[in-house]
């Protein structure tokens, strides 16, 4: 017999925001919060381009999902299939429901492999692998010691994904370790990006053009990688202006899939109409769903237009949590989110850039004093040290 459920607050997603939120909501004293994810392991993402990079274990990325979870919190080890924002109730994928007064959407962003042919077929084989999944992020490490020469060529798609640098720190990473070796005069770089510039905030895509001149990096602009043909170790590029095409060999290859929200999220009430994406409707600063005044939605599934990382989120969360409450005292939502988010570049194996940047597209760096408009080394320990602490011991707790 399917199970009927109420929760006055319901979360949907255990990553990064749905458990920063549900912290932040008891420690404003909310009693009846429940989250739904069927996940035992919670992973720290960002660490995993360091796991494909040899800078970090992949043990350093993933706690028990028990451990993080906020006590007091109902946690449903279901998962999300649809949601009725008239009935106001969430349909689980075991036939059960969850009703709720105010529900907050963050179920992460998924990952299409099928729309670029023989790319998950060929991951963690001869070369082939992406740091956009904990088991074959070891794999690009291991590809990266083994290539002495030939062609090594590092993707990114078109559309939003989660933590848009990725794709390119790793192939700086790879290109540091080759210079290290030298090996790099023997190996031609490839980075193929979708857009018209490296980075979208010029201040910042200086300081990278920079860093490709020094690797010696042949990048591929508005251009994106379409088929992998893993037993011949080809990728298709495709030029997203006129779409003609090239053929590309690698002896290591690092690729990245086309992203939208989840599928069920896509069918759904929630989506803005027309979009392929897929991405739940909110107003861009509130984060309130601009049809369902009850509904709320954060971290990657969310379309509010600012870059999808963990410090968009942390800066989402508590917008969120402080609207959501005002809405259940019957006020009007008052905080804004004003589109801040964060990408630590490793340009380097000991150096990082860190692209702090909002709704304006400038820079809006967080830190007093210090320069960040330039690779540091201080930043590299931010990265490998500092920001993995704040997540696990701050974020997650509700206090950063």
């Amino acid at each position: 017999m399917a199970t009927r459920r109420h929760h006055r607050i319901v979360i949907i997603g255990a990553g990064s925001a749905g458990v920063s939120v549900a912290a932040r909501l008891r420690r404003a004293g909310e009693r009846d919060v429940a989250v739904l994810d069927p996940s035992l392991r919670h992973h720290y993402q960002p660490l995993w381009t360091l796991v494909g990079g040899g800078r970090a274990p992949l043990e350093e990325s993933v706690r028990p999902q028990d451990s993080v979870m906020p006590r007091g919190v109902r946690w449903i080890r279901r998962a999300a299939r649809a949601v009725d924002p008239g009935a106001r109730e969430v349909a689980l994928d075991d036939g059960g429901t969850v009703s709720y007064d105010q529900l907050v959407v963050c179920p992460g962003i998924q990952l299409d492999w099928d729309r670029v042919p023989g790319l998950e077929a060929g991951l963690g084989e001869d070369g082939l692998s992406s740091n956009y999944l904990a088991r074959t992020a070891p794999a690009t490490w291991r590809f990266i010691r083994r290539t002495r020469s030939g062609t090594a060529v590092f993707g990114m798609p078109s559309g939003a994904i989660k933590c848009g640098g990725a794709p390119q720190k790793i192939a700086y990473l790879a290109a540091d370790y080759w210079r290290e070796q030298g090996l790099l005069g023997r190996i031609d770089v490839h980075l193929v990006l979708p857009g018209a510039a490296v980075f979208g905030v010029p201040e910042f895509a200086r300081v990278l053009e920079g860093v490709i001149r020094r690797y010696g990096i042949h990048v591929h602009y508005g251009s994106e990688v379409t088929e992998v043909r893993p037993e011949a170790r080809e990728v298709t590029v495709t030029d997203l202006g006129t779409g003609s095409t090239s053929t590309l060999p690698y002896d290591m290859a690092h690729l990245v899939p086309p992203q939208s929200a989840p599928d069920w999220i896509k069918r759904g009430p929630l989506a803005a109409s027309g979009d392929p994406a897929g991405y739940v409707e909110v107003d861009r600063h509130t984060l309130r769903h601009v049809r369902y005044p009850d509904v709320w939605a954060l971290g990657d599934a969310a379309s509010s237009p600012n870059a999808k990382t963990g410090a968009a989120v942390r800066k989402q969360a508590p917008v969120v949590v402080e609207n959501l409450l005002a809405a259940l005292d019957g006020r009007e939502p008052t905080a804004s989110y004003g589109g801040y988010s964060s990408c630590p570049l490793t340009t380097a194996r000991t150096k990082m850039l860190l692209a702090e940047f909002d709704y304006s597209g400038r820079p809006a760096p967080s830190i007093p004093v210090i320069d960040t408009v330039r690779e540091r080394t201080d930043m590299w320990y931010l990265k490998r040290r500092g920001l993995p602490f704040l997540y696990w011991n701050l974020m997650l707790r509700g206090l950063a």
